[in-house]
């Protein structure tokens, strides 16, 4: 035996999650998804995880239901099948499953997945006859057409993974936003109100509407993104049309809405005309009537928070002002892997050179590469390779989206208008 098997950490989930896609031996889809895995990670049910010189070889993960636990997933490397490392993984999980008060433990897999001999080695009885219905919707039809009229779509699960680095933000906006609105009993069970309104505010470019797609993702809630300049084409101005989209958008069940560069109709009222005034009034009667409900979040993005209106920021409109600034090194280095795939790179030497760049900055800097390279390989009749100079020398050549001053002035907004 050549593993250790330790108790789960936060900093293994990309990790697990790799392992996860890995591990599978059959097309059927597991009773749990993959975001049901997470979540029992990030909430930290008993989960353990086996590791081979530094790299995660084997997780189990499950979840505990008072005295009744399920193994949602025991997820093997293909190399380290067969070596009787799922039963070490699940006798493991038993002892911690034990001490929590568990007396029954379930797991459910398809035919022939990876695990299903380590499970019964371990002594559970595997049981036939059993009909396994499921039925997964994330509306109802009258809220599918209500959807299609304003334009909105559910975003596909795994959006929320996506997001390399930006551990600050993730962790924010996973424990004040995601978790109580996924788990709303038991945040009422300690007197928690789950939000209905946010704002994300930060420099252009970081990722904000991002984040916003990713928190419906991480719900499965709808995703609705309202465009001012849209909405005042049908006549009656701005307002109406922000009264009108508002109205439909309480048809929905659940629902994520989401208006970027909102400082364009939140703007002060007295700095500008009567009519500016009106859509901001209009824009806070709507936001009154939204959260009259449950099941649904208002996430307002802007570039510039210091230039909406001051009643706009009151607490009671806005549970939380949260700040989305450039992405880490952490990001950055995800960022340049999403790109290149040459392990010849030195992605650190890029990181380093790069601090300050926006996600599309490393979009914009990595594809000029590409095609610089694509011409060379015609221009020469020869196959060739990007090295690492090609980049930083590109790089050199990239100006940034933010300026020193905008991520100055972030810095002086966090302190003066984040709310966390």
């Amino acid at each position: 035996m050549n593993w250790h098997v330790r108790d789960f950490h936060p900093e293994d989930l990309e990790a697990a999650i790799r392992l996860d896609a890995a591990s599978t031996m059959t097309a059927q889809q597991p009773l749990f998804d993959a975001s049901d895995v997470v979540t029992s990670l990030q909430e930290r049910h008993p989960a353990v995880v086996a590791v081979v010189h530094g790299a995660v070889v084997g997780v189990a993960v499950s979840r505990v239901d008072a005295d009744r636990a399920w193994v949602l997933r025991l997820s093997l490397d293909p190399a380290w099948r067969g070596k009787g490392l799922g039963s070490t993984l699940l006798n493991e999980l038993e002892h911690r499953l034990l001490a929590r008060g568990v007396r029954r433990i379930t797991a459910i897999l398809p035919d022939g997945e990876t695990g299903s001999t380590a499970f019964v080695n371990s002594g559970f009885i595997q049981r036939s006859g059993i009909a396994h219905f499921d039925k997964h919707e994330t509306m109802s039809p009258r809220s599918a057409a209500v959807l299609t009229r304003l334009g909105g779509s559910v975003p596909p699960a795994g959006q929320w993974q996506q997001i390399a680095g930006m551990v600050r933000e993730k962790t924010l906006i996973e424990r004040r936003i995601v978790l109580p609105l996924s788990l709303p009993e038991q945040a009422a069970e300690h007197g928690v109100v789950p939000p209905q309104a946010i704002v994300l505010f930060g420099p252009p470019g970081t990722g904000k509407t991002t984040f916003a797609r990713a928190i419906a993702s991480r719900l499965g809630w709808p995703f609705v993104e309202l465009f001012p300049s849209r909405l005042a084409v049908n006549g009656g101005g701005l307002a109406a049309g922000l009264s009108e989209a508002f109205g439909q958008l309480q048809e929905l069940d659940n629902v994520v809405a989401f208006i970027d560069e909102v400082e364009e109709v939140a703007s002060h009222r007295g700095a500008g005309s009567a009519a500016a005034t009106a859509v901001v009034n209009e824009l806070l009667k709507c936001l009154v009537q939204f959260r009259d409900r449950a099941g649904r979040l208002l996430v307002c993005a802007t570039n510039s928070i210091r230039d909406l209106d001051s009643a706009f920021l009151r607490h009671g409109r806005f549970d939380y002002v949260l700040p989305i600034g450039p992405p880490d090194d952490q990001a950055l280095d995800g960022l340049w892997r999403r790109y290149i795939a040459d392990a010849d790179i030195d992605i650190a030497a890029l990181v380093s050179a790069t601090g300050g760049y926006t996600p599309a900055d490393v979009a914009h800097a990595a594809r000029a590469v590409a095609q610089a390279t694509f011409e060379r390989s015609v221009d020469t009749g020869v196959r060739c390779q990007a090295t690492t100079a090609d980049y930083l020398h590109t790089v050199t050549m990239t100006r940034p989206t933010l300026t020193i001053e905008q991520v100055s002035d972030f810095d002086t907004e966090i302190s003066a208008f984040a709310r966390t």
